[in-house]
Order: structure tokens, then C-alpha cells, then sequence
């Protein structure tokens, strides 16, 4: 599901139908209807339908549909919500806006102004709202939020320009031209908070991760000890194809993987195959790769994110360990 702004209902569109005040504050109450900024609603269902996200997103657009005058440019998770980035254990609370012309305060209860520097080479239109450049939210994250989603927005971010569905193949010069572009936005705000960190995360980003779970997950397995990892490493199939594994992990004679629950319980994810036959075909994937690779193959999920020391656990149950 997208976030549009088509899926908006303005308070004059619910007085044209013929609702009071009245009956649309008893329509909010009644799950019916959303509030999602003043002057602005959605339908219930489709609020309820939505993950966090899209939920900003659609807070970001009635921020934005009220008046687009004098207002700053969306920014920080308000921008990574319109690039389609994901917030990794982030909930907004607030649509953010930058720009040097701001206040620098909160000037409603559901809107963060800050003051800030956006150049004219990092603002673009997204939908018709004033973003932040993709280099330049990469940048902000990457030094702002958690390690955790930092990492999952540029791994998504470099993902976006580098890699290609099709062939299965990763672009490497498209890569390093956002990295570098991300790091000159850095270098804009050198001594603001975060910068180090950053930095950091920007060295460890790569776009081969399919999942925040996959980003998170190779962020603790370095935490852990374990070498940087091969990811999405290819391997000849029984038909002449090939199966690919998330995490090659090279040092301890391992492969990895991370398994959303989509995979399993998304009909959309399955493309249209039935539950039974995916695990099916799972199975005889995995059972395939390990008696012919000779190697171990623990899997996680979302649970043992929790911390570093979570999935330490349960690499240690597969007697999967870093080397000492």
C-alpha cells in the first residue's frame, strides 16, 4: 500500500458531504475516521491497514496540504518517509521541518521546526512536498538515530540507486557516488552532534541488505567479533540456477540468514505460491545448501535483534561463535 495524498479527506470535503462537527469528531471516536493533522483526515481502515511509515507519511502530506507557504523543507524521519526508507523502531511523533528561515522550536503539538541549514543542491520535490535530498537524509540519520536504524536507512537508501531486482546485480560506482555524496553532506555540518557516528555507519553501509533485519543483523554480528560478512552470496542451485544466502560468514566456515515473517505470512511476498509449498521449497533450499557446502546454517528473526548479546545466543546454540 502507498501512502497518497488522493487518500487525504480535507474538513471541507467531510462538510460537503453533510457532517457536522459533531458527527466527525463521533466518527474519529469510532475508529471510522483518522485525525491526522488539523483540517485533514483518512479513512479509518486504511489508517489501521498501515505500517509506521506510511502512517508518517500520511502525516507528513496533511502537514504539508494545509499551506505550503513559508514552511521548511521536510527533513530527518519526515524526509526518510517520502525517500520510502524504513524507520527501524522509530514512531514518530512530530512531521519534521528544516530550514534556516525557522524558528527552532515546536510551533504546533504535531510539528518540529528546526533551525537548520538546507542548501538549494539538497532540497528536492518528492509529490509535490520539499524534502531533503536523499544524500542529505542519509546524512541526518545516519548521524542522529540509532546505529540500528542509521544502518537500515543507508543500507535502503544505497539499495535505491545501486541495486537491480532483475539481474540480482549491485552497482557499485552508483554506490559510492551516494556514499560520497553523503559524506560531503557531512562534512557541511563537521562538529554537529553525531558526526562520528555517521561517519561510521556511512563506511559500514550496503545497499546487497534486502531487510532492516538484515542491516541490524550484520551490525551485531561485528559487534560480536565476527569478519564483515559476504552478503547475498550466490550459490549454484540443483537446476542450473542459483539459491542466494543472506550472510556468508567466512571465518567460521557459516552461512546466515535473517527471516522476516513476511516471506511466510504475506500472500504479496509469496507471489501468489501457498504457505505449504513455500516452507516446502524452503526446506529443500536450505537442506540443499548446507549438504552440498559442508556448512552450518542458523537462521534468526526479528526476536534475537533485541541486542548484539541476543543474537550471540542464538548463533551460540548452532555452536556458531566469533573466533577468539
Amino acid at each position: 500500500m502507498t501512502a497518497d495524498l488522493t487518500d487525504l479527506i480535507s474538513r471541507g470535503e467531510l462538510d460537503a458531504r453533510g457532517l457536522s462537527s459533531r458527527a466527525i469528531a463521533a466518527s474519529v471516536r469510532a475508529g471510522r475516521l483518522h485525525k491526522l493533522h488539523s483540517g485533514w483526515y483518512i479513512d479509518g481502515e486504511t489508517w489501521r491497514a498501515a505500517h509506521v511509515e506510511q502512517r508518517h507519511r500520511y502525516r507528513v502530506l496533511a502537514a504539508y496540504a494545509r499551506s505550503r507557504d513559508g514552511v521548511g523543507v521536510a527533513s530527518l524521519v519526515s524526509a526518510a518517509v517520502m525517500w520510502d526508507l524504513p524507520l527501524f523502531r522509530i514512531t514518530p511523533r512530530r512531521v519534521h521541518q528544516s530550514g534556516s528561515t525557522l524558528d527552532g522550536h515546536v510551533s504546533t503539538g504535531d510539528v518540529a521546526r528546526h533551525e537548520v541549514d538546507v542548501s538549494e543542491g539538497e532540497r528536492v520535490l518528492i509529490d509535490g512536498i520539499p524534502t531533503t535530498s536523499l544524500a542529505r537524509t542519509v546524512a541526518d540519520m545516519s548521524r542522529l538515530a540509532t546505529p540500528e536504524a542509521g544502518l537500515s536507512i543507508a543500507d535502503a537508501a544505497l539499495r535505491r540507486v545501486a541495486w537491480d531486482p532483475a539481474t540480482r546485480t549491485y552497482d557499485h560506482v552508483a554506490a559510492e557516488e551516494l556514499r560520497e555524496a553523503v559524506r560531503a553532506s557531512m562534512e557541511r555540518v563537521r562538529g554537529a552532534r553525531g558526526v562520528r557516528r555517521g561517519r561510521r555507519i556511512v563506511a559500514l553501509a550496503d545497499g546487497r541488505a534486502q531487510l532492516p533485519g538484515e542491516s541490524v543483523s550484520r551490525l551485531y554480528l561485528l559487534e560480536l567479533g565476527f569478519a564483515p560478512p559476504r552478503l547475498q552470496v550466490p550459490i549454484p542451485d540443483p537446476v542450473g540456477g542459483w539459491y542466494f544466502v543472506d550472510f556468508g560468514l567466512d571465518d567460521v566456515n557459516s552461512w546466515g540468514e535473517f527471516d522476516g515473517v513476511g516471506k511466510y505470512l504475506d500472500a504479496r511476498m509469496r507471489g501468489g505460491v501457498d504457505l505449504e509449498r513455500t516452507l516446502l521449497a524452503e526446506k529443500a533450499r536450505e537442506d540443499w545448501i548446507r549438504g552440498t557446502t559442508n556448512r552450518k546454517f542458523p537462521r534468526w528473526g526479528m526476536p534475537a535483534l533485541d541486542s548484539a548479546r541476543t543474537l550471540g545466543i542464538r548463533l551460540a546454540h548452532f555452536h556458531v561463535v566469533p573466533p577468539r
